[in-house]
């Protein structure tokens, strides 16, 4: 019989991913899934305890709401009849801002202060909140946690988080904050045992997926990393742009007259992998076409990868490991190949047959740096943060 859980939701502009954790000391999962698509053709995959096998399930002929996507949670949830065992209810909250940088109970006025970073999370902050006043009614009773993808960079020094603007600006709260932190102290905890505490020394890490980072680690804390103010900076991603000349910004809104909320849309849903290759966002999509904007698509989001990489060695002093996770760092050969070879000027030596067969070290042997595949398990990592505030004090539900 389960005691108590802690049901953990990560929302995306389209997608939901769900994990549900026994609380106890190894908090082993007891299911997990995802739902994709949730735009289109809704689909949701549904994984039980580590090893067992996926069921997958087409949802609806077309597009449904993040509550409907939340009730076919709450329903394979109840069909293993451990609904009633949520104790508490993680959930990832893309940005925190100055103020919150450690796991937070979702009381109302926290809600309130994480609604003014809308603007500058667009895509993910919205559908983040919206999930957390879903979960209060559907489980009243469990409490409801948020943990931060900016926490992780909270400690930077103090110029890796300045921009060089007036001072009353950045007092404002103008700063770089960075992002994917869930993502990289899950990483960083991998890399120490792994290493010990030392972890992987001067490590970067690449978050690669839809949404693309690197963060630069000294002994598994962040020194640097690529997205700044907002989830646009940085890589070239699926649909966003990375970074851009703000001169660019001015000429289209001066001279070609466009409105901030076309500007906007241009960036965050028009530009990347998809509006330089006409074709796609999907990076497999892209590496399977012959069509010469999709390698020039690719070759972009390579030559970006390897400039950032170099940059960030520059901030660490060097380079000891290099860790590929996310989507594309961790199913993709070919661009960790084509990475691999933009940083061989640090040290950086592939093993062509361990990389193709994703192996956790695919560096070759006598590499100066270690390249490893690490995938990222948001949900435990965040499961793990709800268990440590609890552990301090957060309250439980009430039975």
């Amino acid at each position: 019989m389960i005691a108590d859980t802690i049901l953990v939701l990560n929302a995306g502009s389209s997608s939901l991913k769900f994990g549900l954790f026994e609380l106890c000391t190894q908090l082993p999962v007891l299911m997990r899934g995802s739902l994709t698509s949730l735009n289109g053709k809704p689909q949701m995959s549904v994984f039980g305890p580590e090893g067992s096998q996926a069921q997958h399930a087409d949802l609806a002929d077309g597009p449904i709401s993040t509550e409907e996507a939340l009730e076919f949670v709450f329903a394979e949830v109840e069909g293993k009849g451990l609904l009633q065992s949520v104790s508490a209810v993680g959930h990832r909250i893309v940005h925190g801002g100055r103020d919150f940088t450690a796991a937070t109970i979702l009381d109302p006025p926290t809600l309130e202060a994480l609604r003014a970073f809308t603007p500058v999370a667009p895509l993910h902050q919205p559908h983040n909140l919206e999930i957390v006043e879903l979960a209060v009614r559907f489980l009243p009773k469990a409490v409801q946690i948020g943990c931060f993808d900016t926490a992780f960079h909270a400690e930077r020094p103090r110029l890796a988080m300045l921009y060089a603007l007036p001072r009353a600006l950045t007092d404002s709260g103008i700063m770089s904050f960075g992002f994917h932190g869930i993502s990289y102290g899950h990483i960083a905890s991998r890399l120490r045992e792994r290493y010990g505490s030392a972890a992987g020394g001067r490590a970067i890490v690449a978050h690669l997926g839809s949404g693309a980072s690197l963060c630069a680690m000294h002994e598994g804390k962040s020194v640097a990393t690529t997205m700044g103010f907002s989830p646009l900076d940085g890589l070239v991603m699926g649909t966003r742009s990375g970074s851009i000349d703000p001169g660019v910004i001015l000429y289209l809104l001066q001279n070609r007259k466009m409105h901030v909320h076309e500007i906007s849309r241009l960036l965050y849903d028009r530009s990347g992998l998809l509006g330089v290759s006409g074709i796609s966002d999907d990076m497999q999509t892209l590496v399977e076409s012959d069509d010469p904007q999709s390698k020039e698509a690719i070759d972009l989001f390579v030559y970006r990868a390897g400039r950032e990489i170099g940059s960030l060695a520059a901030a660490l002093g060097g380079l000891d490991t290099l860790v590929f996770t996310a989507g594309i760092g961790e199913n993709s050969p070919l661009i960790r190949d084509k990475i691999c070879e933009a940083a061989a000027w640090l040290g950086v030596t592939l093993d062509a047959e361990r990389n193709r067969q994703g192996n956790e070290r695919i560096s070759a042997h006598g590499s100066v740096v270690d390249v490893l595949v690490i995938p990222t398990e948001e949900e435990r990592a965040v499961a793990e943060q709800v268990s440590s505030a609890m552990s301090q004090g957060a309250p439980v539900r009430d039975k």
